[in-house]
C-alpha cells in the first residue's frame, strides 16, 4: 500500500503558533467593552461545542447570533485585518507543498474554524499557496468538526481518496488532529510546535505514527514510508 494524499491542519500547523487574547480582537472591532465581552463569550461557547461528544461545528454567524449583535462591514474588515498578523502561512509551506506534489501526492487542508471558506481562500491566495492545494474543507462549511470522523471523511473526499489508510493527516494537536485521524484510519503525524492552552485540551490523546518538529522534516519521513512501506494503521471501528 502507498500514499495518495497528505492533509494538513491549518492554525498552528500551516501557520506558526501565536499566543493571543481573543478579547483584544473583539475590542479592536468594537470599543464597547460590553459588546466585546458578549462577542468573546459567544465565541467561547461556539468553540466549546466542538469538544462535546457530538463535535458540532460552528460559524461566525452563530457567534454574532449568540451575542445578539450585528457588525458593520467596516467592523468585519477590522476583525479579519486584526487576524492578518496571526494568520500568515509558514514560509516552509510553498517548498513543502511543491515537494509533495512532485511525489504525486495530493495536498489537502482540514481546519476547525468559524470563518467562512472564502476567508481562508483569501489567506492562501495572499500568501501564494492557493494553487498548491488540491482540496480544502473547513468545519464552518459542514456539520462536524475534528475529531469527528465525518470531518476527516469530507477532507478525504475533497482530495479524491477513498481509503483512509492511503492518506496522512498532519497537525499540532493530539485530540482534534491525531485522535481524529486515528479514529478514521488515517496515518497521523504530530508537529508539536504549538503552545496549546490547557483549557483547549481534553485529556484525550491519539497516537501519532511519527513526530516531526519542522514542516519540511515531513518530506524525508514520507520518502522513507514511500520507499519502505507504511506503518501499520488500524481501520475505523
Amino acid at each position: 500500500m502507498t500514499l495518495d494524499a497528505v492533509i494538513f491542519d491549518w492554525g498552528g500547523t500551516l501557520t506558526p503558533w501565536h499566543t493571543i487574547d481573543p478579547f483584544e480582537c473583539w475590542l479592536a472591532v468594537t470599543a464597547d467593552e460590553t459588546q466585546a465581552a458578549a462577542l468573546h463569550a459567544a465565541e467561547s461557547s461556539v468553540w466549546a461545542a466542538i469538544k462535546d461528544d457530538e463535535h458540532r461545528s460552528g460559524t461566525f454567524d452563530q457567534i454574532l447570533e449568540q451575542a445578539a449583535l450585528t457588525l458593520t462591514e467596516q467592523q468585519l474588515r477590522t476583525y479579519y485585518q486584526w487576524w492578518d498578523a496571526h494568520s500568515y502561512t509558514d514560509p516552509a509551506v510553498p517548498e513543502l507543498f511543491g515537494a509533495l506534489r512532485k511525489r504525486g501526492l495530493k495536498v489537502g487542508v482540514l481546519s476547525n474554524t468559524t470563518w467562512p471558506a472564502a476567508e481562508h481562500q483569501r489567506i492562501f491566495a495572499r500568501d501564494g499557496v492557493d494553487h498548491l492545494i488540491d482540496g480544502a474543507v473547513y468545519s464552518s462549511e459542514i456539520a462536524w468538526a475534528k475529531p469527528h470522523p465525518q470531518a476527516f471523511r469530507a477532507a478525504l473526499d475533497a482530495v479524491g481518496v477513498t481509503d483512509p489508510a492511503r492518506a496522512v493527516y498532519v497537525g499540532d494537536r493530539l485530540f482534534e488532529d491525531v485522535f481524529g485521524a486515528n479514529r478514521v484510519g488515517m496515518h497521523a503525524v504530530l508537529v508539536p510546535h504549538s503552545d496549546i492552552p490547557v483549557a483547549q485540551t481534553t485529556g484525550i490523546e491519539g497516537t501519532p505514527d511519527a513526530v516531526v518538529h519542522e514542516l519540511l522534516d515531513l518530506v524525508p519521513l514520507l520518502d522513507g514510508w514511500l520507499a519502505g512501506g507504511l506503518p501499520a494503521r488500524g481501520r475505523p471501528t
